[in-house]
């Protein structure tokens, strides 16, 4: 169970370094014209985005296993802290495709919004991973 969980962990952590760049990447397009520095921008986002969700979907599985063998497997309830976690991590895989719809209107060139809603936009992940984290560590409930 500790090699499941420090796995989950570590994908977690990768994951999240993906959703902390990738909003980046949007503030430099929403500030750049169009030509070869945002062709290469979209380039870096498309393949961040890519290997972003492969972490995202490595981090859920991992989530899922050790859950099942902590909770489901051993026929425990599971406490409340870990539906709030839940409830936050659907909420990050919303935030990523959001990331992925934000993408796509970049490469469409179909983008309405400023440099500044994306450096807003970059926070929430970190919102969100500080709201997992406490009701992992602390268990408020």
């Amino acid at each position: 169970m500790l090699w499941v969980k420090a796995l989950h962990i570590v994908f977690i952590v990768a994951w999240f370094s993906g959703l902390f760049y990738l909003p980046r990447i949007f503030v430099n397009l929403a500030m750049e014209v169009p030509g070869p520095a945002s062709e290469r921008l979209l380039t870096m986002g498309r393949k961040l985005y890519r290997f972003t969700t492969m972490l995202g979907v490595l981090a859920l599985v991992f989530g899922l296993w050790l859950t099942w063998l902590q909770y489901v497997a051993a026929g425990i309830k599971l406490p409340g802290w870990l539906h709030a976690k839940l409830a936050f991590v659907v909420l990050v895989i919303g935030y990523h495709h959001a990331c992925g719809a934000l993408l796509k209107k970049f490469e469409r060139g179909a983008n309405a919004r400023s440099h500044v809603f994306y450096r807003w936009f970059n926070e929430v992940p970190v919102l969100m991973l500080l709201a997992i984290v406490i009701l992992v560590v602390v268990k408020p409930f």
